[in-house]
């Protein structure tokens, strides 16, 4: 096992082995055996195990009335009362970080290696759109040979895809969304987005349309307070700007790491790092920090149907707002375990997904 540390995550990678050793290895013990040969996790199916349900899962949604978990090794569960949980088939082993359905039946993982996943069946089943090679390859080949050689954009957007090209598959994805079945972006580390208009058939880089030209890691993209927002490393905030149909730098009076963006109509709620978090009800024009009560990195947030606020932390504490985000109070938990991804599983129950797999938390 190694582990990548992209910017303020850390993130584990698996090397998978498979050998074969002939009958007569059984047989003479002075035989050698065959010399193993190395698998990309990205191109290995994940393997099913009745220990699945307790491995370390990254991302939760909700299909419908069906819960859908992902997380290392590529493993992904469904389960409808949270209780029973089936394995589903998986044509890699990358640890997957990110969920998104559109609906009932259509949904997306991303992950490591630069790979991209579609279901049709409510995650029961998934099959690969694309992998960090083929990627790597889109970007090449859209940036690869710029139009006006003296232009320092289209110079800085040709060395991002020489160097994603020669680092091979090893970017990763680190979120993704999708606002229908057809339309969708998936983003990751160093300034990674591709766009999707045909339910990821085909991917398109949006490199060239997006204000950061640090390269900083892009960590989630949600919708909040009417735009479409983006936040990632060192204080990174982006919202949409239809018109333009780019992603345009959102000033914060915060640099640490933003790990996720929920909100309502009429806010937006930014959180990260040892429990930060700023709220805007004017599309991100001004900030306003909350005071959360809690030092663990804030992991994941929703809005509940009847508008309130949850944000989890990765040391599995559960904040509630019923004021549209401007103050959280904290739910009493028991047996509070790690958090990266929460769902609403019915009106007065969350699922929590993190180390040890899923469980639920009745909040009032």
């Amino acid at each position: 096992m190694s582990i990548e540390v992209l910017g303020d995550k850390m993130f584990f990678r698996e090397a998978f082995w498979i050998g074969a050793l002939p009958l007569s290895t059984a047989l003479v013990a002075t035989a050698v055996p065959a010399q193993p040969v190395f698998q990309p996790p990205a191109q290995m199916a994940a393997a099913q195990s009745a220990l699945a349900t307790r491995v370390t899962f990254n991302a939760l949604a909700m299909a419908g009335d069906r819960m859908v978990v992902a997380g290392q090794r590529g493993h992904v569960l469904t389960s409808e009362d949270g209780a029973t949980w089936r394995q589903a088939h998986v044509p890699v082993s990358s640890d997957l970080t990110a969920l998104s359905f559109a609906s009932p039946r259509e949904g997306w993982a991303v992950g490591h290696e630069g790979v991209i996943l579609h279901s049709s069946d409510g995650g029961e089943s998934w099959t690969r759109q694309l992998d960090g090679k083929q990627a790597a390859a889109l970007i090449l080949r859209r940036y690869g040979t710029p139009a006006h050689a003296n232009d320092p954009t289209a110079q800085r957007l040709k060395k991002e895809a020489e160097a994603f090209a020669a680092q091979g598959a090893d970017k990763p994805f680190l979120d993704v969304w999708f606002e229908d079945d057809k339309k969708g972006f998936a983003i990751g580390a160093f300034n990674l987005i591709l766009r999707t208009e045909d339910g990821g058939k085909t991917w398109t880089p949006w490199l060239d349309r997006i204000d950061n030209p640090k390269g900083l890691h892009l960590y989630a993209m949600r919708p909040a307070g009417g735009q479409l927002f983006i936040v990632g490393e060192q204080g990174l905030v982006l919202k949409l700007d239809q018109q333009r149909q780019r992603f345009v730098n959102v000033p914060i009076p915060y640099q640490g790491t933003l790990f996720g963006v929920v909100g309502t109509q009429t806010a937006t709620v930014v959180f990260g790092l040892r429990g930060n978090a700023w709220r805007s009800t004017d599309g991100g024009f001004s900030w306003r920090r909350i005071d959360t009560g809690v030092n663990a990195g804030l992991a994941s947030g929703l809005v509940r149907p009847d508008g309130a606020i949850v944000l989890v932390s990765q040391a599995g504490e559960v904040l509630l707002s019923t004021d549209d985000g401007a103050t959280f109070g904290r739910v009493n938990v028991a047996n509070a375990a790690p958090a990266f991804a929460v769902a609403q599983r019915d009106k007065g129950t969350l699922a929590l997904a993190g180390v040890g797999g899923v469980r639920l938390q009745e909040v009032k």
